[in-house]
């Protein structure tokens, strides 16, 4: 993948003991918490403190396990696509070894909080997407 500029954010979370399931790893439930607070950060990266987009789909594969003693994940986060009132981001969580612990593929939608649905992307937010666009 070849970015149009820097199209790659990464955030780095601290993890917590109540993280934990009773196996000693971060539960699957925690990822999504973990993917949540990346994708938040780029959004708003982008868009503000207040982006107006709602989760539509999430595709997650899990590599490897996360423990306690990783200390934080590091979650990276791509723009694959941009449809008309949609995104497609790509991110990968990783230890701080390295390992690869999750990707995910998410796909959200912009929101029109007064009509309760989904609205077209505006040209300011096709803009911004655009701009880090990743080309496959």
């Amino acid at each position: 993948m070849k970015p149009t500029r820097e199209a790659v954010t990464e955030v780095t979370v601290e993890l917590r003991y109540r993280d934990l399931d009773t196996l000693g790893h971060v539960n699957q439930s925690v990822y999504h918490v973990l993917l949540e607070d990346a994708r938040i950060a780029f959004l708003r990266s982008l868009f503000g403190n207040h982006p107006r987009m709602v989760v539509a789909r999430v595709e997650m594969d899990y590599r490897h396990e996360v423990r306690i003693a990783d200390r934080v994940v590091t979650v990276t986060t791509a723009v694959e696509r941009v449809g008309g009132s949609s995104m497609t981001l790509t991110s990968r969580m990783t230890t701080p070894s390295g390992t690869v612990a999750a990707e995910a593929v998410t796909v959200l939608v912009t929101w029109d909080p007064e009509q309760r649905t989904s609205r077209p992307l505006s040209d300011d937010e096709r803009a911004a997407l655009s701009g880090v666009l990743v080309e496959g």
